[in-house]
């Protein structure tokens, strides 16, 4: 079985920094791609920021030069550094990630969601 944890959720004020951590675990062959995506009240859930394996990296315009992802593949863990928080960067922001289970299936996991609001 396959699961994916996520922490570092939390309240900030506007201009603080918050950072997301998202680990896989279980009977994984490989990971493809991870990334973040989030869902505001009464919106749609929106792509943040993904990393390939190769590294490449793409951003939300909103976010650009704002939030940083990165992952440690030796950990199977990707990390979101969210900085200059804006208070409508508020939402649920889930973890996701194609991976390659050790059947060489390919499938798309999601985490449980993590609650960032930012308010003063």
């Amino acid at each position: 079985q396959v699961q994916l944890v996520e922490s570092g959720g939390g309240l900030v004020q506007p201009g603080g920094s918050l950072r997301l951590s998202c680990a896989a675990s279980g009977r994984i062959l490989g990971i493809n791609a991870m990334g973040w995506y989030r869902q505001a009240p009464g919106k749609q859930r929106e792509l943040v920021a993904i990393v390939t394996s190769d590294a490449g990296t793409n951003y939300a315009d909103s976010v650009k030069g704002r939030f940083t992802i990165s992952r440690d593949n030796a950990k199977n863990t990707v990390y979101l550094q969210m900085n200059s928080l804006k208070p409508e960067d508020t939402a649920v922001y889930y973890c996701y990630a194609e991976l390659v289970t050790i059947l060489a299936a390919i499938l798309d996991y999601w985490g449980q969601g993590t609650q960032v609001t930012v308010s003063t």
